[in-house]
């Protein structure tokens, strides 16, 4: 378990390093340096953060509106339940 949060650790250091570097530093190289090469165009900078959020949005929204779906289809199972009861009685 360690290994796997070590594991986890590393990578998070190393994207949190790439992208700092790719977007802090990068704009004060020349075009021209090969540095360049190991990095998307910049544009990407902005669109792969932007698609992350919404994708995550979406996975929460989605995850909140099943749990709000089955816990209101708990309530009316146990209304109808209750209902029920009193109508035998």
């Amino acid at each position: 378990m360690v290994s796997l949060g070590m594991a986890m650790l590393i990578v998070a250091t190393t994207v949190f390093l790439y992208y700092t570097t790719w977007t802090l530093l990068m704009p004060f190289v020349d075009a021209g340096h090969p540095l360049h090469d190991f990095f998307p165009p910049r544009v990407w900078a902005i669109r792969i953060p932007v698609i992350i959020i919404l994708l995550g949005c979406a996975v929460v929204g989605s995850f909140l509106g099943m749990v709000m779906i089955r816990s209101n289809r708990k309530k009316a199972a146990k209304a109808n339940a209750t209902a029920a009861g009193k109508k035998k009685a």
